[in-house]
C-alpha cells in the first residue's frame, strides 16, 4: 500500500493533498488501521506534513484532513538508486544530472546506460573515430539510436559524447571515375567495402558500364555515400549504386543500413561467386542484426542460404579478398547490371 501511495504522490501535480484523495487509492482489502499506519509512516519519513489548521478526521486513529507533500523527500529512494549506479557503472559514465531530472527520465535512460556500461567495460573508450551509425550499434545494438532516438542527448547527459570519437564531418568519398560514362544521364556505381578490392578493380573501370568505383572504408560509407552525385557533378542525373562487402555479420549490416537509407542494392554476381569460396573462423565479437541477415538471405537460393546460415552460426566470414583480381574483373565486366 505504501508503494502505491508513493507512486501516486510522485505524479501528483499539487503540493497539498486531501486525505480523501489518498483514501481513494485503497482497494477495499485494507483496514483503516493499516492505512493510518502507512500515512503516519510517510509523515515520519518527511514525505507528508499535516496541515494542522485543516483539522483531523475524528477517527480512533486520527489523521489530518490535508497534508503537504515534500517532493524532495519523495526522491530519497531514487537518489539512493542513482548513487548506487554511480558507483557500479564504468567510471567514464557520469550520472550527476539525474539527481535533478524527473524520475521518468532516469528510468527511460537507464536501460541504454546499462548497455553503454557493458560496452565500456568490455572495450574501453574507442581509439579511432567512426560514424554515428557504427558507434550507435556498438553501444546499444541500434544503429539509429544516436541520430534518430535521442541517443546524442543521453550521451551528453552522462558526459560521454566528447569521448566516443564520433565523426560528424565525414571524409569525402574516395572514388575512381570512368570518364567515358560521364555524358550519360543515367549511371551505375559500384561501392566496395575494402581497400584491396577497390585497388584490384580500379584500373578496369573503363572496361565496364560503371560511372564510378567507390571505396566504402567499412562503416564510413554510410555517412558520405549520399554525396556521390555531388562529388561527380551529376546531381541532375539518375543513379543506382551497387554494394559489395565482406560476407559476415558486420558486412551484411553495413549493406542493410545503406539499403534502408539510400536503396543501395547488392552487387549479387560478386556475392554469389564469393559464397563458393571457403569461409574462415574469426568474427566472434561482431554483433548480429537478424533483420539485416534475413533481408540479405532473401536474395539467394536455397544452397546459398544454407552456407550463409552456417557461416553466421559459426561466427565466420568470407572476405572480399576471397576473389582473386582476375575473378573480380571478370565478374564486373561480364555480369548483367541494371541501370536506373
Amino acid at each position: 500500500m505504501e508503494k502505491t501511495i508513493i507512486e501516486y504522490l510522485k505524479t501528483y501535480k499539487r503540493n497539498t493533498i486531501p486525505l480523501s484523495q489518498l483514501e481513494n487509492l485503497l482497494t477495499g482489502r485494507e483496514t483503516y488501521e493499516d492505512f493510518a499506519d502507512v500515512v503516519e509512516n510517510l509523515v515520519d519519513k518527511g514525505i507528508l506534513i499535516p496541515i494542522n489548521s485543516h483539522g483531523t478526521n475524528g477517527k480512533s486513529i486520527p489523521l489530518y484532513n490535508t497534508y503537504r507533500i515534500i517532493k524532495f523527500n519523495l526522491r530519497e529512494t531514487l537518489n539512493s538508486e542513482i548513487q548506487y549506479y554511480s558507483i557500479k557503472f564504468n567510471p567514464n559514465i557520469q550520472l550527476d544530472i539525474y539527481f535533478s531530472l524527473d524520475e521518468e527520465e532516469w528510468y527511460k535512460d537507464l536501460p541504454y546506460i546499462e548497455k553503454i556500461h557493458f560496452y565500456l567495460n568490455e572495450k574501453g573508450l574507442p581509439d579511432d573515430y567512426t560514424t554515428t551509425p557504427e558507434r550507435s550499434f556498438q553501444l546499444v545494438g541500434d544503429e539509429k539510436w544516436i541520430d534518430e532516438k535521442d541517443g546524442k542527448r543521453l550521451l551528453e547527459r552522462i558526459k560521454l559524447w566528447d569521448k566516443l570519437k564520433i565523426t560528424t564531418n565525414p571524409d569525402p568519398l574516395m572514388l575512381a571515375i570512368n570518364p567515358l560514362k560521364l555524358k550519360r544521364s543515367d549511371h551505375i556505381h559500384l561501392a566496395v567495402e575494402n581497400k584491396a578490392t577497390f585497388y584490384a578493380l580500379m584500373d578496369s573501370i573503363k572496361d565496364t558500364e560503371f560511372t564510378s568505383l567507390v571505396y566504402g572504408a567499412g562503416w564510413k560509407i554510410v555517412s558520405n555515400i549520399h554525396r556521390l552525385p555531388t562529388q561527380l557533378g551529376l546531381e541532375e542525373d539518375l543513379h543506382r549504386v551497387y554494394y559489395f562487402g565482406d560476407i559476415d555479420a558486420e558486412g551484411i549490416f553495413i549493406w542493410y543500413y545503406l539499403y534502408e537509407k539510400y536503396q543501395i542494392e547488392l552487387a549479387l554476381p560478386f556475392y554469389k561467386a564469393l559464397l563458393k569460396k571457403d569461409y574462415s573462423i574469426g568474427k566472434q565479437t561482431q554483433q548480429k542484426n537478424k533483420i539485416a541477415i534475413e533481408k540479405f538471405k532473401s536474395h539467394f537460393g536455397e544452397m546459398e542460404i544454407s552456407i550463409i546460415d552456417e557461416l553466421i552460426c559459426r561466427e565466420s566470414y568470407i572476405p572480399q579478398e576471397g576473389l582473386k583480381q582476375e575473378e573480380l574483373i571478370s565478374i564486373w565486366r561480364n555480369s548483367i547490371w541494371i541501370f536506373p
